[in-house]
Order: C-alpha cells, then sequence, then structure tokens
C-alpha cells in the first residue's frame, strides 16, 4: 500500500516539474521582449537619476568646499589684519626708538646744559611746524625763552608757557633772526627765518661781514652775543654765500641741522641766557 502511494506521489512531482519547466519556459519567451522594452526605458532613466545625483552630490560637495574656504578666507583675512597691526605697530616702535636714540645723542651733544624731553601735542602753522605746542610747562620747569632742539641742532624757543604745556616758535618763522656765528671761525651773521625759502629746506643768512671767513659748507652754532640763545648750538650749514651789492657784506643760505615737517619730540634747555642786548635773537 504504502509502495504504490510512494509511486504516485514521485509521479506527481514528476508531472508538477514538467509543467513549471513548461511554464517557465513560455514565460521567459513571452516575458524576455517586455523585459527588452522596459530595459530601453529604464535604463536611460536610471542613468539620467544617476547623472542627476551625481552632480546634486557635487554641487554640494562644493558648497561645502566653498564654505570651508569663504571660512578659511574670512580666518586669513582677520590673521592678516592681525600681522598687519603689529607689523605697523612693531614699525611704529622702531621710528620711535630711532628718534629717540637721535634725542638722546643730542642730549649727550649738549650735557654742559639742564634739559627736559617733551612731546609735541599741537601744531599751528599747517604743515610746517612753525609755532607748535608741546606737553611740558611751567610745572616741568619750563620758561619763556627756553632753548628748544631737535634732530642734530636748534628748532626754537618758548615763547608761551602754562602749567602743562608751552608754546615754541621755531626758527623757520618769518620773524625769527637768530644771531649765529661760524663754529671754524668764530665771525658773525644773522640766520632768519623764511617759510617761502625754508620750502627749498634754505634758510637766510646776512649781515657777514667784510673780510669775515664764513664759506660754504661751515658750521653755524649760536654765537657768544645772542641775546636769547645758549651758546654753541648747532643751527646748520652754510651754503651759497655772495658779497652782496654794498660790497660791504656777504650773505647767503642756510641748511638747517633740524628737520621741522615732522616732529615729534623735542628738548628743552631749562636754562635761560642773561643778556641787556635785546635786539637779536
Amino acid at each position: 500500500m504504502n509502495s504504490k502511494y510512494n509511486r504516485y506521489i514521485l509521479i506527481g512531482l514528476t508531472l508538477c516539474c514538467l509543467a513549471l519547466m513548461a511554464v517557465t519556459s513560455f514565460t521567459d519567451q513571452w516575458l524576455a521582449p517586455l523585459r527588452t522594452a522596459v530595459g530601453y526605458l529604464v535604463i536611460p532613466i536610471q542613468n539620467g537619476i544617476n547623472r542627476v545625483g551625481v552632480a546634486i552630490y557635487d554641487e554640494v560637495e562644493d558648497y561645502t568646499l566653498l564654505k570651508t574656504a569663504l571660512a578659511e578666507n574670512d580666518a586669513l583675512r582677520g590673521q592678516i589684519a592681525e600681522l598687519t597691526e603689529e607689523n605697523n605697530r612693531l614699525n611704529a616702535e622702531v621710528f620711535e626708538l630711532a628718534r629717540l636714540r637721535e634725542l638722546y645723542e643730542l642730549d649727550q651733544e649738549y650735557m654742559q646744559y639742564e634739559k627736559t624731553a617733551a612731546r609735541v601735542i599741537a601744531n599751528d602753522s599747517g604743515d610746517w611746524f612753525r609755532v607748535f605746542r608741546v606737553d611740558k610747562g611751567s610745572a616741568d620747569g619750563i620758561r619763556e625763552g627756553c632753548n628748544v632742539l631737535a634732530g642734530g641742532g636748534l628748532i626754537g624757543i618758548v615763547t608761551d608757557v602754562g602749567a602743562h604745556y608751552a608754546t615754541v616758535r621755531s626758527i623757520i618763522d618769518d620773524s625769527s633772526r637768530v644771531s649765529g656765528m661760524a663754529l671754524q671761525s668764530g665771525d658773525t651773521c644773522i640766520v632768519g627765518g623764511d617759510l617761502t625759502l625754508y620750502k627749498e629746506g634754505r634758510l637766510t643768512i646776512s649781515n657777514i661781514q667784510k673780510g669775515a671767513d664764513i664759506k660754504d659748507g661751515d658750521r653755524i652754532v649760536t654765537s657768544d652775543i645772542s641775546s636769547t640763545y645758549l651758546p654753541g648750538i648747532l643751527i646748520g650749514y652754510a651754503t651759497d654765500i655772495t658779497l652782496d651789492n654794498n660790497q660791504l657784506t656777504s650773505s647767503g643760505r642756510l641748511v638747517p641741522a633740524a628737520e621741522f615737517r615732522n616732529l615729534r619730540e623735542v628738548l628743552i634747555i631749562t636754562e635761560l641766557k642773561e643778556t641787556e642786548d635785546p635786539e637779536v635773537d
């Protein structure tokens, strides 16, 4: 009985397999054109979707890289600004150190005089420091008539004093007259201010007596007979000395030792020249 049933089951399974094989063969033949059509339709769409996806990914990646680059650029700009500011500060300190070293050397050159350093805080006369103000005054021992030095030589004289400020008239002012002499010979002259002439970097020299030994290149210093300026302070260097029309005196130009365009710090001699002669400074 069991053998008979087993044979029927085996026959049934065999027929079922044959039927499935036939159906599969028939279905593959019937579905092949559909698969081909679907392939023609779906594959381009799939490729298009892939390309769009890749493009979107690339755009997103590019945008991310752009944002990163912009952020890094902003950071670099900030660093550059900081470095530029630091460089400017260091340069300013270098220039200030050079000016202070120059002032120190000037202080050493005129050690015989008591001096105090001051900063220029105002300029009343445009581009040129014809009249200017410093941050030291009577509280610091400054008085009217104090001589002022900077840049290698004489700058001017104090004309007005407050408790914590002083006004200085420089030797380039049109009204300035300084009694000078040639350091080499001791012969005297008058150094006059002239703003028009100073645009060429020159002042005037006049009243050189006939036979006096003052020639181009001579160092001109404040004379012993000056009424307000202490003796021996360098004013500048003689140039273009020629005989006047009267044949009795000579005159010329003076290249000042100091620079009057960008004054920052000065030395003020606290001693005064006491004389009876008020005619010429």
